[in-house]
């Protein structure tokens, strides 16, 4: 698997069986970024939680994908959403607790404000100031925070960055699927 603008690395380990990791790999930015990359923003499946941490409409439950701060949702409808817990607009973070209830969530920065499946929804003048100002044109759909795909099994919730990452079903297989089946049957 290849990933877009990936860097080269160069390793030079102390013996070839592998039996002695490089110290410097433990704190070099680039491996970090490459790290994280790879194992929770590539078209693989991450964990978020359990649908019972959300059992009421509006529900909101905070948690991380590697180093990015998530807000995982049950909507109006009764789906679970997932988006990046940073506004649009400064990356303030949106949601401050850790869990709770809220129709809508609204960034302390600047005031924008999101719906429950991360929506932006709202911004403080858009209309301007007693006819003056104001930013008629400007597009709120396209200006929200990342969403994540979201799957779930037996209650266990995943979510993903990537669109290329195959259904969960597929990605967990017979022998991952069959241990969560196992674990939470109901």
């Amino acid at each position: 698997m290849t990933f877009v603008n990936e860097p080269e690395i160069a390793v030079d380990w102390p013996r070839n069986d592998y039996s002695r990791i490089p110290y410097r790999l433990f704190h070099d930015p680039q491996i970090y970024e490459l790290e994280m990359q790879r194992v929770f923003r590539g078209p693989v499946w991450n964990y978020l939680g359990l649908e019972a941490e959300l059992p009421n409409v509006n529900d909101f439950r905070t948690t991380f994908v590697g180093d990015v701060p998530v807000v995982v949702t049950r909507g109006p409808d009764g789906h679970v959403h997932a988006f990046v817990n940073r506004c649009a607009h400064r990356g303030a973070q949106i949601v401050r607790k850790t869990h709770g209830n809220a129709k809508d969530l609204i960034c302390i920065y600047h005031r924008w404000c999101y719906s429950i499946d991360g929506s932006l929804i709202g911004i403080p003048f858009k209309r301007g100031l007693k006819g003056q100002g104001g930013m008629p044109d400007f597009d709120m759909a396209a200006n929200g925070p990342e969403k994540l795909k979201v799957a779930s099994l037996r209650g266990m919730i995943f979510g993903t960055f990537s669109e290329r990452t195959e259904p969960l079903m597929h990605y967990l297989g017979a022998f991952g699927c069959g241990l969560i089946e196992r674990m939470l049957k109901k």
